[in-house]
């Protein structure tokens, strides 16, 4: 609970340097319309681990173009479960990964559809050792995704994302959508989905998107979690686009 505390203290923070010092809409505008480059970061923390992740998005049109592109990310964490096969031991695992996916970005008026396609590696480890488990040691493994971004109006966004990779395998699908609030960001309900062979985990919460401030794009969630484990807890993300 003191992370998910410490998550809603940053956007609040933002929220109000965002008010203190706004930007011009027509400077970002004529910004966008320059920018190749999307540098991004964040973190996801829930009762049962802690992830952060970085990288790099390079469309060959500029970002909101139609045409080719290029994500490469890397990240890592440490999470907790049960091991049926060690009669419900609580096990510490780790993780660390990284992709390279290269894809096509779909720009029909107020629908931005992007699918993606690549390599991914990662290494996981656990304490004590699970022999139940797929994810262990290194693997390489292929990945593909998809996000969609639909703003049918102004004040209204829907947003959602898919994720498929062979390692484990895995799927981590989500859907959101939000008005705009102070013509500042938006605001909505979220559902978010994790899924593994022995594993799941289903969210609901409500996320804050696409504020603009000290020089970036902020977004963040908080809600519950619920997990195949029969554990229930906070959850809470933020995320910071950079657009080049």
């Amino acid at each position: 609970m003191r992370r998910v505390g410490f998550v809603a203290a940053i956007v609040m923070a933002a929220l109000v340097v965002d008010c203190v010092v706004p930007a011009a809409a027509n400077d970002v505008l004529n910004r966008r319309n320059q920018e190749h480059f999307l540098f991004f970061t964040g973190t996801d923390l829930w009762r049962g681990g802690a992830f952060l992740h970085g990288g790099m998005l390079w469309a060959v049109n500029r970002l909101e173009r139609e045409g080719f592109v290029v994500k490469a990310m890397a990240g890592g964490g440490i999470y907790h479960y049960q091991s049926g096969a060690l009669g419900d031991t609580e096990i510490r695992g780790r993780e660390i990964s990284g992709q390279l996916l290269a894809g096509w970005r779909f720009v029909r008026d107020a629908l931005t559809l992007t699918a993606f396609v690549g390599l991914g590696i990662e290494n996981h480890g656990q304490s004590p050792n699970d022999p139940g488990t797929k994810l262990r040691g290194g693997d390489l493994g292929v990945i593909g995704t998809l996000e969609l971004w639909y703003q049918p109006v102004s004040d209204f966004m829907i947003a959602a994302d898919a994720s498929v990779t062979s390692v484990g395998p895995r799927l981590n699908a989500r859907l959101a959508f939000g008005g705009r609030v102070f013509e500042r960001i938006y605001v909505g309900p979220e559902i978010q989905r994790y899924q593994t062979d022995d594993y799941s985990q289903l969210r609901f919460g409500a996320h804050f998107t696409g504020l603009n401030a000290l020089g970036a794009e902020w977004s963040a969630a908080v809600g519950i979690a619920h997990d195949s484990d029969h554990s229930r807890g906070a959850y809470g993300r933020i995320g910071v686009n950079v657009r080049r």
